[in-house]
């Protein structure tokens, strides 16, 4: 049976500083961009050689601004490039000239190894080795071939059962027992490649997160071998077993004793399958089961730069937030402000479908209830912590005003869209720091301040958009009143809805802009 590792899978937080470490720092091609098969918002990012072997490829599950997980037992912990031995030099001296703080070189089972740490704190290590043999070394213009990554030379895992993690590998998946110390047993493949157990009795457990090792993939010809190892695993009672088509390989998935999860994938069919070689990884690709919302889908994912491409650089700002920008521009922002339990995805479709050519901003709320963002705290339904609105919407005041000048923003073309939980932050923020937005768009929306003087809003356009249907419109009226003594020029519109939003909005804010010449 082919042997050894087919892919590693980690979670990353920031897509952008994910592919200027891999591809830009280590040199590594990019070969395929999909969504995700279980999650379609995810973006899920492929590096590898030149051709995208088997045995070169670490794939990247985004978690875009995602919680952190915690690195435990029943889970990898490190992974390993196998380098030449004479390149050690060229790696020290590239991550000095790219400012990346690396330990070593320290000798590991008689190899040379430089340790370093990927922008999540996954432990990176690169390994001179000749162990390990090269299929297509990707190089670039300031990496020679000869210095390039060969493959991948290994995993660490974590376990708390050693004795039982080295006997699944070897028994399922054609490893051997080569080398040991007082921690790892090192067990090899045919193909080179090393999985070192490390005894982790007594560690925490692990928790799932961004910063953290998913999975390792071990290789099988095709898709008859996998199956059949799928039978082999369950004649020895082996756990819960999964199966899926992934496209590029067919896959099982299954727990090894230690909890660590692992994956067999065939090396056929390969991601030639939808891009010719010279083309690897430059087109985005929605799995055809999520194909019907594939601009949805799209809309959703994180857009990042490859190095040498123009980019926008992302300012560190009081809040979360993720800019859309179409092929095709116009000079309009629209600012978006998710609903409770949502975040700054949830908007991005309808403001889209309002005008294709804006640029949008989806911003996430700081404030938490049962691990979903909103955007200032609540006691009930209907009664709020004014102190923490008060504060929120100073914070986002900031935010606007770090925004107009770290990304260049006109706020007299910028358009501010809320709904529910984000429409009433922003009536917070007109009644507190009146002036500073001057075109909103409040969706289902309640005044949630108490005894706040009616401010001066002349100069500020405002859609209110009801519902007829909304559960909490008996709050409208008293909104539409105390805007109305403003001296804003307010829109009031009720549509045939509830406290949903769709198309009606979406028209209703069209034909709005248009008035208003917006």
């Amino acid at each position: 049976m082919t042997s050894g590792i087919h892919h590693i899978t980690l979670i990353a937080r920031k897509v952008q500083a994910n592919v200027d470490f891999y591809v830009g720092f280590l040199g590594l091609r990019l070969v395929k961009r999909t969504g995700g098969y279980e999650d379609a918002n995810q973006l899920h990012l492929f590096y590898g050689d030149a051709e995208g072997s088997p045995g070169s490829l670490v794939t990247f599950l985004m978690w875009e601004d995602g919680g952190r997980g915690r690195v435990g037992h029943s889970q990898p912990s490190e992974i390993a490039f196998a380098i030449r031995p004479e390149s050690i030099g060229f790696w020290l001296t590239r991550a000095l000239q790219f400012n990346i703080a690396t330990s070593g070189p320290s000798q590991e089972f008689g190899e040379p190894v430089l340790r370093l740490k990927d922008p999540d704190g996954v432990i990176v290590k690169l390994v001179g080795t000749e162990a390990v043999s090269a299929t297509a070394p990707w190089s670039t213009r300031d990496i020679p071939e000869e210095d390039a990554i060969r493959r991948l030379r290994g995993a660490t895992i974590l376990t708390e059962k050693p004795a039982e993690s080295v006997r699944f590998l070897k028994t399922h998946f054609g490893y051997s027992e080569t080398a040991s110390n007082d921690t790892i047993r090192r067990l090899t493949s045919a193909s080179g490649d090393v999985i070192d157990v490390r005894d982790a009795t007594g560690f925490w457990t692990s928790a799932p997160g961004t910063g953290t090792i998913d999975h390792v993939a071990f290789r099988a010809p095709d898709r008859a071998a996998v199956e059949q190892v799928g039978v082999d695993l369950r004649r020895d009672d082996a756990g819960a077993i999964n199966a899926h088509d992934r496209k590029y390989f067919y896959s099982l998935y299954v727990r090894e004793p230690g909890g660590s999860l692992y994956e067999l994938a065939s090396d056929v069919p390969g991601f030639t399958v939808d891009e010719s070689e010279e083309t690897l990884g430059t087109e985005l690709f929605v799995p055809t089961h999520f194909g019907a919302a594939r601009e949805e889908l799209l809309l959703a994912m994180p857009q990042f730069a490859l190095p040498g491409e123009p980019r926008l650089t992302q300012r560190d700002l009081p809040f979360v937030h993720r800019f859309y920008h179409p092929e095709k521009l116009n000079d309009r922002t629209f600012m978006l402000l998710h609903g409770s339990g949502a975040d700054e995805t949830q908007l991005l479709h309808l403001a889209h479908q309002v005008d294709r050519e804006a640029t949008l901003v989806g911003i996430r709320g700081r404030a938490n209830e049962e691990g979903l963002p909103r955007w200032f705290r609540r006691y009930s339904p209907t009664t709020f912590d004014q102190k923490d609105v008060r504060a929120e919407a100073d914070a986002f005041a900031a935010f606007v005003e770090g925004a107009e000048d770290g990304y260049r923003i006109d706020l007299e073309k910028t358009v501010f869209i809320g709904y529910s939980n984000g429409a009433n932050l922003l009536v917070a923020l007109m009644l507190l720091h009146p002036g500073l937005i001057r075109n909103v768009v409040l969706m289902r929306s309640m005044l949630v301040l108490d005894d706040v003087p009616p401010p001066d809003l002349s100069g500020t356009n405002i859609l209110l958009l009801t519902g007829q249907h909304d559960s909490y419109g008996e709050f409208a009226p008293r909104l539409k009143a105390e805007l109305s003594r403003t001296g804003a020029d307010l829109t009031t519109t009720e549509l045939d809805m509830g406290h949903e939003i769709g198309a009606p909005d979406i028209a209703a804010i069209q034909q709005w802009l248009e008035e208003k010449g917006l």
